[in-house]
Parts: C-alpha cells; structure tokens; sequence
C-alpha cells in the first residue's frame, strides 16, 4: 500500500511540474516580459530539476533509446507524456530551421510512445499527432 501512495504521489507532483512548465510556455501575464531563450532554459532546468528528465539529452537519442530513457523515468504516466510532448511542440514553433523541426519529431516520438503505452485511444492525442504532422509537412 506504501509504494502504491508512493507512486501516485510521484505521478501527482509529475503532472503539477508538467502543468506549471506548460503555463510557463503557454500563458500567464507574468511571463510576457521573459525572452524566450529564458523561458526555455527555465523549461529545461525545471524538467531536470523538479521531475528528473534531461531535455536535451532526449533530444540526442534516437527512437529506442528515447523510449528507454522515458520508461526509466519513475512517475512518468501517458498523460504527463503527453503534457511533455505538447511542451516539446511548442518549444518547435518558434521556427522552421531544422532544430525547431526536430523539436516536433521528438513530440511525435513522445505521442507515439504514449499511444504503444496507452490501454485506450484518444482522439485528442490523434489531432495533436496530425497537427504536427501538418506542420512537419508545411515547413
């Protein structure tokens, strides 16, 4: 019973870094005065920091070894995968040199790892894959 709170407290405190990183990217008044490259280390610093996950070292590997990397990460559920699949998105819309672009191919990869862990289907996952794949298309 311990381990079982255990984990679900971790996943708890996943989701919640999760959320704030997003409302960082995304919204809030209080972020508009940041540059972006500030927002993106923040980003970077509170996912290593707070939730144990190095973005650009994910960023280096390729799709078997990001999918190891993801499954040794304690705490990590499909919805906080796909909460960091929408974060690495939107850090790839600032452009469309081939750095941004690979932030979206590793979204999709966190997308697609999230539908092999997923019991169930999710039509909103599956807009999210086909808007980047149009962006992909796009650029």
């Amino acid at each position: 019973m311990e381990q079982k709170d255990y984990i679900l407290r971790e996943i708890e405190k996943m989701a919640a870094i999760l959320g704030a990183i997003r409302q960082k990217l995304f919204g809030g008044s209080d972020n508009l005065s940041l540059s972006v490259e500030k927002q993106f280390e923040d980003t970077k610093d509170m996912l290593l920091n707070e939730a144990g996950f190095d973005l650009e070292k994910f960023m280096l590997l390729d799709k078997a070894e990001g999918n190891a990397y993801l499954s040794g990460i304690k705490g990590l559920s499909v919805e906080n995968i796909e909460l960091l699949a929408e974060c690495v998105a939107g850090l790839g819309s600032g452009g469309k040199s081939d750095a941004f672009r690979l932030y979206y191919e590793k979204a999709l990869q966190l997308y697609d790892y999230c539908n092999d862990k997923s019991k169930t289907f999710s039509l909103e996952r599956e807009e999210r894959i086909e808007a980047i794949r149009k962006m992909l298309s796009y650029n």
